[in-house]
């Protein structure tokens, strides 16, 4: 083999999914058409707080905050909402721009030690019971026992492997563009009878940032300055003098999801397995989920100290994710739209913000604080995300998402518990010891229920508590580790 894994697309999913594999020893590549990380146009704009805890499990979402601008206060449809009273270390969405986001995590993915093969592209692919082979542009060859495609919408590797991409077609298309103006816009957001449209400045303060909704469905061909122009007139009236554009791109609201995130030794992750709107922002933030979900799995599948059937989970998983998060881009889309229906939908549900059970149902569930993976009946915490509460041990105080820097499952006891004889389990399993006084508080769900002990998987969702009596501590370290 050339690698043990080779993901296909250096963005922000498959950075982030290099990563987790270095950190369980991996040996991974990854292929990228890119010479660096430069991006055209800053992308996707923030990450939500679920994603921002994800990263403090590995420490590294401090790199993130020290840039980007906390934003507590966030718009939805018909209103503002205060998200700070959400129970987690990060109450609010982090303004960043995608390009920096990039940047971050390919100095910590070198840092790890991921190589990077760069202005290369994968063509085609076969696949037997040992390996894939990847054919390259220019006529190479590479093998692994294992390739993930984080390679986009247009996915080649999804394609290739014949995996199904059902879901709805595109009934809009919209404008993203960055440029100079002559004429001071009037900033903001405002809706037409097919979508938004929205005008911000750029950190510089001098050049804008436009979305706009197209008058006419347009696809196929790149857009060009004539249509940016004409899509400013029609929403405003005048086109404000733009130029020296530095960033122009269409996209639509085509919403599809692929109907297997597995097959065989080749998986998918982020826009290759669901493409939607960016309403919501939620592509960049469950692609880099999908990412966490799947990376420990892999590795342990990897270094054989968990069977085939783990991957099996990760589709199992984060397709009903994905599937939430197609739903939640539709209705905002349709919520964008300017007639009167929709703007008295859009009135009524801003009052309904106001009460707190829907604010934070809201937040919890476009942020992904919320998910909830089907391990069975037990706890409230079953399957939920382990809240990142401080904890007392005998070394000093700790948090829960320190316990996770390494990636490795956590078995944290909080009474004088005997788990029996975890010898076999030593060099997988981490088992601490600790005391918690505070309150158990879940978004949405409120507070639960103190456990007496919890198994906690290398992603931050609990696998195992005590009171859980239908499935023994031992037969979860057997699942999971």
């Amino acid at each position: 083999m050339d690698h043990t894994v080779i993901i296909a697309g250096g963005g922000p999913v498959g950075l982030t999914l290099a990563a987790e594999l270095r950190l369980a020893g991996v040996d991974v590549a990854i292929i990228e058409q890119r010479a660096d990380q430069t991006l055209t146009g800053s992308r996707a704009g923030g990450l939500h707080p679920r994603t921002l805890e994800l990263f403090a499990q590995r420490g590294i979402a401090d790199r993130f905050t020290a840039e980007g601008s906390e934003h507590s206060v966030i718009p939805i449809p018909g209103a503002t909402q205060d998200i700070s009273s959400l129970p987690t270390r990060f109450p609010y969405w982090l303004g960043i721009w995608q390009n920096r986001i990039e940047q971050i995590l390919a100095d910590w993915a070198q840092e790890l030690g991921v190589i990077f093969h760069r202005t290369r592209t994968v063509t085609d692919f076969t696949e037997d019971a040992d390996c894939v082979t990847l054919s390259l542009e220019g006529g190479a060859q590479m093998r692994a026992r294992y390739l993930v495609g984080c390679d986009g919408g247009r996915s080649l590797v999804r394609k290739c492997a014949g995996i199904d991409f059902p879901g709805w077609d595109a009934t809009a298309s919209f404008l993203i563009a960055e440029a100079d103006y002559h004429d001071e816009p009037e900033w903001g957001i405002r809706y037409a009878a097919k979508g938004i449209n929205g005008l911000g400045k750029l950190e510089d303060g001098k050049r804008l940032r436009c979305v706009l909704t197209e008058a006419e469905f347009k696809a196929g061909r790149e857009p060009d300055i004539r249509d940016l122009k004409d899509a400013l007139i029609t929403a405003y009236g005048t086109d404000f003098g733009v130029h020296n554009v530095t960033w122009l791109s269409r996209f639509t609201d085509a919403t599809r999801q692929a109907a297997h995130y597995r097959k065989g030794r080749v998986l998918l992750a982020g826009d290759a397995a669901h493409v939607h709107s960016p309403a919501g922002g939620q592509g960049l933030n469950i692609g880099v989920q999908d990412a966490m979900n799947l990376g420990w799995k892999l590795a342990q599948v990897v270094h054989g100290t968990s069977p085939d059937s783990l991957l099996d989970s990760y589709h199992r998983e984060r397709h009903p994710v994905g599937a939430r998060a197609l739903s939640a881009t539709m209705a905002l889309n349709a919520l964008h739209r300017g007639d009167p229906q929709t703007d008295a939908l859009r009135t009524m549900m801003g009052e309904m913000s106001a009460f707190d059970d829907v604010k934070h149902w809201y937040a919890a569930r476009m942020s992904g604080l919320d998910v909830r993976y089907d391990l069975g009946e037990g706890h409230a915490l079953l399957g939920r995300r382990m809240p990142d509460i401080e904890l007392a041990t005998a070394t000093g105080t700790t948090t829960v998402s320190a316990l996770l820097y390494a990636a490795k499952p956590v078995l944290v006891s909080f009474t004088d518990s005997n788990f029996g004889d975890l010898t076999c389990w030593s060099d997988r399993v981490r088992t601490i010891h600790a005391r918690y006084s505070g309150s158990w508080e879940l978004p949405v769900i409120g507070t639960v229920t103190a456990p007496g002990a919890v198994l906690i998987r290398p992603d931050g969702y609990v696998a195992w508590t005590d009171h859980d009596t239908q499935k023994p501590l031992q037969s979860a370290l057997a699942t999971w580790c």
